[in-house]
């Protein structure tokens, strides 16, 4: 991937579809799945320095399709309302805009989706722990039912923790999980596949028990 600075709060990345497959992305889940192309694009942040670009609002994304892969503008917006003017109808009106994978719209990366959709399922989410003292009593509180596959990275001196929860099925179950999770962490913006890549595995599986067990 090739990462480009415009300005002080603009850059360019531009990132071939094979780089693509090798981030564990197909070119269709992309272009017709609009979580799998934002999970997409986070991997992609997650590989640009702090002190190349630091995001500190929302952020304005163009993607344009190319032949060979995909090429995104991604701006800190400091002018809402002139991006929400002119702005947004110059980039819809351009034919080669990618605009399925975020809909051509400012977005703050620190809201979770699925808070604001308590009716949605979701398959998993990472969190993010400050320090590992956070995790103690977490794991001391929770039930046994919470030993469920999960796993803990340690990653540029924070702690993630990744829950699985394909099998959970039910909303109300899974909300049940996340809730009391969300006392002690925050959701992550960070993918499991740069915590995996990058990170280091501290635990894999049975977090909470072996947290009991040992702390």
């Amino acid at each position: 991937m090739d990462i480009e600075r415009i300005n002080e709060n603009t850059i360019k990345l531009v990132i071939s579809y094979k780089d693509i497959e090798e981030r564990g992305f197909t070119k269709d889940e992309i272009w017709y799945n609009r979580d799998k192309g934002e999970e997409l694009f986070w991997v992609m942040m997650d590989e640009v320095n702090d002190d190349q670009f630091e995001i500190n609002g929302p952020l304005w994304i163009q993607v344009v399709a190319k032949d060979v892969g995909l090429e995104l503008t991604v701006t800190i917006v400091t002018n809402p309302t002139e991006m929400l003017g002119a702005g947004m109808e110059d980039l819809q009106a351009k034919g080669n805009q990618f605009s399925n994978l975020f809909d051509v719209e400012p977005f703050n990366p620190n809201i979770p989706d699925f808070i604001e959709e308590e009716d949605v399922l979701v398959d998993e989410i990472v969190f993010e722990f400050k320090n590992f003292d956070d995790l103690i009593p977490l794991a001391k509180s929770a039930p046994e039912d919470f030993d469920l596959i999960n796993e803990l990275f340690e990653y540029e001196g924070k702690y993630y923790l990744y829950v699985d929860l394909h099998e959970i099925q039910d909303v109300e179950d899974q909300q049940d999980i996340i809730s009391p999770i969300l006392e002690y962490a925050d959701e992550s913006s960070k993918t499991i596949h740069v915590i995996r890549e990058y990170g280091k595995l501290i635990m894999e599986g049975d977090c909470f028990r072996i947290t009991r067990e040992y702390f």
